[in-house]
């Protein structure tokens, strides 16, 4: 039985991911920060398939700011496979709190490909990292591996550090580590400060009278949405390569904010206009404009394609959302 350690597991990603390794039959291990409330929400589902035992799911203290945890981690687990998802994630966020951030994203990378070099497991572990279309920055559109990166804000700096940190590692020192170059990528379990998650939250909450207005930043900006759970497919496809490379995950098409809204307050016959107003607060200090990946060097050599379109991702997350306000108004705990 093959063995995975996830950092970030209790995240979007991290909770599609642990699923998917569970369903082929590995044991996981999750990496979480210690703290003073659970946040393992994400993955109740998981404990409640009596089909999974609870030694393949184990949560095990740990932290990418402290190398000491991820050392002990590592020796201890002695994984097979490492995806490497944890972060502070946020963009508008990385402005506020950039030290943080960079320490993170980009030295928690440098400490974890250590760990693992110390650990004697460098030529036998196989290590994915999540890296990010933010890296693009203001690079043209189409946006594919060979694309410059123009990074705008302190977590993309952070992101091409580690990006190019782990291609360093690969080949200083002979090591399997595939970056997997996501785009944005969606789900019901997207944090609600991420604006396809707060649009979906909205329109559900305005549907049925609990808010009024919804303030967002730039409705013009246009991302490559895809869904989170097609995502984490791609990651595991990258380590079950004969040699590691760096692929671009993307649906290959763009949509704007404008477009989100249409899409989640229509499915609820509300006309977002009517409760959109623009807050300045909620502009980067530098924006990203577009971004448009081109993967069709992961559907060659790993034979992926997204399965989710965009209108029927966003139709599932408000349906998700509604779902959970029907629930607290009914006095019940919304879904996981």
């Amino acid at each position: 039985m093959k063995r995975a350690l996830i950092t970030g597991v209790t995240g979007q990603d991290g909770s599609y991911l642990a699923e998917l390794l569970l369903a082929k039959g590995y044991e996981v291990c999750g990496l979480v920060r210690r703290s003073s409330s659970f946040n393992t929400e994400r993955l109740e589902r998981i404990y409640q398939d009596p089909h999974v035992p609870d030694y393949r799911l184990r949560l095990v203290y740990g932290d990418l700011d402290d190398a000491s945890s991820l050392n002990r981690a590592i020796r201890t687990i002695k994984p097979d496979e490492i995806y490497n998802l944890g972060a502070q994630s946020h963009v508008r966020v990385s402005f506020d709190v950039p030290e943080y951030t960079a320490s993170t994203v980009g030295i928690g990378t440098l400490r974890l490909l250590e760990a693992i070099r110390e650990s004697g497991l460098d030529k036998s572990v196989r290590f994915y990292q999540a890296s990010s279309s933010e890296m693009f920055g203001g690079a043209a559109p189409p946006q594919n591996e060979s694309t410059p990166f123009e990074p705008r804000s302190p977590y993309a700096c952070a992101k091409v550090f580690a990006h190019q940190l782990c291609q360093n590692y690969r080949e200083a020192y002979g090591m399997f580590i595939a970056c997997g170059i996501l785009f944005n990528h969606e789900s019901p379990r997207r944090g609600i400060p991420f604006v396809t998650r707060k649009i979906t939250r909205a329109a559900a909450r305005i549907r049925h009278g609990l808010d009024k207005k919804l303030y967002l930043g730039n409705l013009d900006a246009k991302r490559d949405w895809g869904f989170a759970g097609d995502y984490v497919e791609a990651m595991w496809l990258m380590l079950q390569q004969d040699k590691p490379d760096d692929f671009v995950v993307a649906t290959g098409e763009s949509h704007s904010v404008r477009e989100a809204l249409d899409v989640a307050f229509g499915a609820l016959e509300l006309d977002w206009k009517k409760f959109v107003e623009i807050d300045p607060r909620y502009f980067r200090p530098t924006e990203v404009d577009h971004l448009h990946g081109d993967a069709s060097k992961a559907g060659k050599a790993l034979g992926w394609k997204p399965k989710v379109g965009f209108r029927e991702l966003i139709e599932m997350m408000v349906k998700a959302d509604e779902e959970d306000v029907r629930l607290a108004m009914a006095g019940r705990a919304p879904s996981a």
